[in-house]
C-alpha cells in the first residue's frame, strides 16, 4: 500500500507541530518525549475532532468533495459496527476518566521543557548560557487560569524551530566604473538621452585598455540608478505644474525635423494633385483623400 502521503501528513500535522524541529538527545529527554506522546495521544484521539472525506466526484476540471461531520477518533470508533461492545465499553470508561485541561497541562509544560533543552543544547554548542528556565504549573487548575489570558493573544505553540541567524551584510564589491561616475553624470546632464552603448563607446575612446565593445551590461544598472536619482531630485524640488509647457530637453528627438518619406501605412496628406501610393498613381482632390481599396 502506498501510504507515504498519509505518513508525511501525520509527521507534519502531529509530530512536527507537537515536537518541533529540534534535535533531542539523552535518556531524560526520551522519557519526557514519552510523557508528551502519551498525553497527546489521549488528547488527540478523545478531544480533537477532524474532518473525514465522505465522497468525491469530478465535473470536468472541477473536483467536488463532501465531508462527514467533524468528529473525534473516539466517536468514530463508537459508531463503527465492527468494534465489539467490550472495546466500546472500555473506551467509554476511559473517556469519563479524562480531563482535556489536565492533558493540556501535561502537554504544554512538557513541550516547553523540550524547547528549553534544545535551546540549552544549542547554547552550549555556541558557548552561550540558556536564556530561560522551565516553569511547570503545579496543578491543572493553575494551568486553566492561564488559558483565558493566552487565548486573547494567541496561545503559543512549542514548535522549537531554532531561530535562523540573519545573513551577513553583503559588501559591495568595487566596480571599474567608480572612478568615472562623475564623468558619466556630467555626460547625462548634457545629453539625458544617452544610452549605455554610447557611454561605453565614450569610455572606450578615452580608456581603450579598460573598456571593450560589449561592456554595456555593467553600465545599465548604473544608468538606471543615476536616472532614478535625478528624477527623485526633480520631484523633491517642487510640484510639476508647468511640466506640460516646459521646454524639451536638449537632444530629445520629437520627429519635427524628419524629412524622409512617409511610411507606407501613414495617411495621405491633404493636397491637390497627384501622388504615388504603393507604386500606383492616384488623383488627390482638395478634400482629404482616401486610400484605394484592394
Amino acid at each position: 500500500m502506498n501510504d507515504q502521503a498519509f505518513v508525511e501528513q501525520t509527521n507534519g500535522a502531529v509530530v512536527r507541530r507537537l515536537m518541533g524541529y529540534g534535535r533531542f538527545d539523552g535518556v531524560e529527554t526520551a522519557r519526557m518525549m514519552g510523557r508528551l506522546y502519551a498525553a497527546a495521544r489521549l488528547y488527540v484521539n478523545f478531544f480533537q475532532p477532524s474532518f473525514k472525506l465522505k465522497k468525491k466526484r469530478r465535473e470536468g476540471a472541477k473536483v467536488i468533495k463532501r465531508y462527514h461531520l467533524p468528529s473525534t477518533p473516539y466517536e468514530r470508533a463508537l459508531a463503527h459496527p465492527k468494534v465489539t461492545a467490550a472495546v466500546k465499553k472500555r473506551l467509554r470508561d476511559q473517556y469519563r476518566s479524562l480531563d482535556p485541561v489536565a492533558l493540556l497541562a501535561e502537554i504544554r509544560p512538557t513541550q516547553e521543557e523540550l524547547g528549553i533543552r534544545v535551546d540549552r543544547r544549542a547554547g552550549q554548542a555556541r558557548g552561550l548560557q540558556p536564556a530561560h528556565t522551565s516553569i511547570l504549573p503545579a496543578t491543572a487548575a493553575t494551568f486553566a487560569k492561564t488559558l483565558g489570558k493566552t487565548a486573547t493573544v494567541g496561545e503559543p505553540r512549542a514548535r522549537h524551530r531554532r531561530t535562523r541567524r540573519p545573513y551577513k551584510t553583503r559588501v559591495r564589491m568595487p566596480s571599474k566604473l567608480d572612478p568615472h561616475i562623475a564623468a558619466i553624470e556630467a555626460w547625462l546632464a548634457e545629453q539625458p538621452q544617452l544610452t549605455a552603448l554610447a557611454i561605453v563607446g565614450r569610455l572606450r575612446e578615452k580608456y581603450p585598455e579598460e573598456f571593450g565593445k560589449r561592456q554595456h551590461s555593467i553600465v545599465q544598472p548604473l544608468l538606471r540608478a543615476l536616472r532614478r536619482r535625478a528624477a527623485e531630485r526633480l520631484v523633491a524640488q517642487g510640484p510639476l505644474d508647468d511640466a506640460t509647457t516646459a521646454a524639451p530637453l536638449p537632444g530629445v528627438v520629437d520627429g519635427s525635423g524628419y524629412v524622409g518619406p512617409d511610411p507606407p501605412t501613414a495617411p495621405l496628406v491633404e493636397q491637390t494633385g497627384k501622388a504615388i501610393w504603393r507604386d500606383r498613381l492616384i488623383d488627390i482632390g482638395s478634400s482629404s483623400a482616401m486610400a484605394p481599396s484592394g
